[in-house]
């Protein structure tokens, strides 16, 4: 018998127009002749529950590369007047890319099922948008092999426990979508920045913000208490971060010192009680450092962690980077350039603009940088700025893009680099932190002021008591 033909049969006597669903289905079956069919559970958000009509499947989607993007759609028994119920399937490996259409748990919402009107809405229809709406915002990205492995478990251990009932909506009840988990350390003005920017960006299932000042929770603290977030939890408590992907550290002293030095000194005291315990909860973090002075700090954390130095990087230079490369883009037109330009070094008036060799022969290539430098100046990095491109590596990270950003990293090896400093250079980010440092371009202009960075930060370094 035909598929079609077998789900008329699937088809209960409980959907009330049985006669329109069924034609439905053969219409599907038509169009997306791999879909399946079948009678299953779905359990509602009340808890309550109910056996539907589903069709699974994938659907082609251009997004650079060509995928198969896995979905499920439940059919409601008030079918066609009332839209399907629809989600994500993805397999062990793959983890949901949460955007304007998808969130956390997978549940796909699209302006079509908010406009579902019988008969002009039809479910060939949805699957149409669908798959232009993916085309413009690819929802799932492949997973480390660690949680895949994870998700793997997981999977067959509720397969176990739930027969006949959709396996993946148990996986995000049980687990409560929390496979990303960010911490931000310090509740100042750029953590909250932090936590706000990486909300609005999605990348994480949930995050926490670790409190640290002394006395009740107060100015912005409060108000996030007050307008609680979504995935968004506030705690004193060390314990609270554990299990964090990222944990992203924002604190800064805010002593009576008063040299330069002194000031640094007090954030190295602040750090000496925070990195051992976040470097006990999350043993396989990435830390990501905000702090200032962020190469001196990016130092600090990685001595204190004890981390591979992949898995300690600094913001860097990567808002600058950001910025540059839009200003080539979008004001100078120079879209080849843009590809492959990184501000690099250290954070401050000592930065430089760089290229790959790739882009060495290109003509005028210096002139048009320097253009966009001096279209750059004066644009200070305010909190929410900073938080902005926090989200932007959080995000990199999180769902291992092997993307491109000018973050702090350990630079001993590279243009003749000889001492333990970070600085920012070129590097592809994923799961595990930096993958790779990209070759720059050897200007030895360029190399002549790394190494002057390098040594002045050293000098810096060795003052320190750790």
């Amino acid at each position: 018998c035909s598929q079609s033909c077998k789900g008329e049969r699937m088809v209960y006597k409980d959907y009330k127009f049985r006669d329109l669903t069924i034609e439905e289905l053969k219409n599907v079956n038509k169009t997306y002749p791999n879909f399946t069919f079948s009678m299953n559970t779905y359990t509602f958000k009340d808890g309550s529950q109910k056996d539907l009509l589903n069709f699974s499947g994938t659907v082609p989607v251009k997004y650079g590369n060509s995928y198969n993007i896995p979905i499920h759609l439940w059919i409601l028994d008030s079918h066609p007047f009332a839209p399907p119920i629809c989600f994500l399937k993805p397999t062990v490996n793959m983890g949901i890319s949460v955007g304007k259409h998808v969130d956390a748990h997978g549940r796909i919402y699209l302006p079509y099922l908010q406009n579902w009107s019988h008969p002009k809405s039809t479910v060939t229809g949805l699957i149409k948008e669908m798959i232009a709406k993916f085309e413009e915002e690819l929802p799932l990205y492949s997973l480390s092999p660690s949680d895949a492995a994870r998700q793997s478990e997981l999977l067959s251990y509720i397969a176990k426990i739930t027969e006949g009932v959709d396996v993946f909506i148990y996986l995000f009840v049980i687990n409560e979508g929390c496979f990303n988990k960010i911490t931000v350390v310090g509740a100042g003005d750029l953590g909250i920045a932090c936590v706000l920017a990486v909300a609005a960006k999605g990348a994480a299932d949930k995050v926490v913000l670790l409190d640290l000042s002394e006395g009740a929770a107060k100015g912005g603290t409060m108000d996030l208490e007050i307008f609680a977030l979504p995935n968004v939890e506030i705690s004193k408590d060390f314990s609270a971060s554990a299990d964090s992907k990222v944990v992203v550290l924002t604190v800064n002293s805010l002593g009576n010192a008063q040299t330069y030095l002194d000031v640094i000194q007090s954030n190295v005291d602040l750090f000496r009680g925070i990195i051992p315990a976040i470097s006990h909860y999350s043993q396989n973090t990435v830390l990501l450092v905000a702090s200032h002075p962020v190469e001196v700090m990016t130092f600090v954390s990685w001595k204190l962690s004890a981390f591979p130095k992949s898995r300690v990087i600094g913001v860097g230079a990567n808002l600058d980077t950001e910025r540059f490369q839009y200003v080539l883009t979008n004001l100078l037109k120079a879209q080849m350039l843009a590809k492959d330009a990184w501000i690099i070094g250290e954070q401050g008036e000592d930065k430089v603009a760089n290229q790959t060799e790739a882009m060495a022969a290109c003509n005028s290539r210096e002139k048009v940088a320097n253009r966009a430098m001096e279209v750059l100046k004066g644009k200070g990095q305010r909190s929410w700025s900073i938080g902005l491109s926090v989200a932007d590596l959080t995000d990199s990270i999180l769902k291992d893009k092997r993307k491109v950003h000018s973050v702090s990293t350990l630079a001993k090896g590279c243009c003749n680099i000889n001492s333990e400093v970070f600085l920012s250079l070129p590097c592809i980010l994923g799961t595990n932190g930096v993958i790779e440092m990209v070759k720059l371009e050897e200007d030895p202009l360029v190399q002549e002021k790394l190494q002057s960075s390098a040594g002045s930060i050293h000098d810096l370094q060795q003052q320190l008591k750790l």
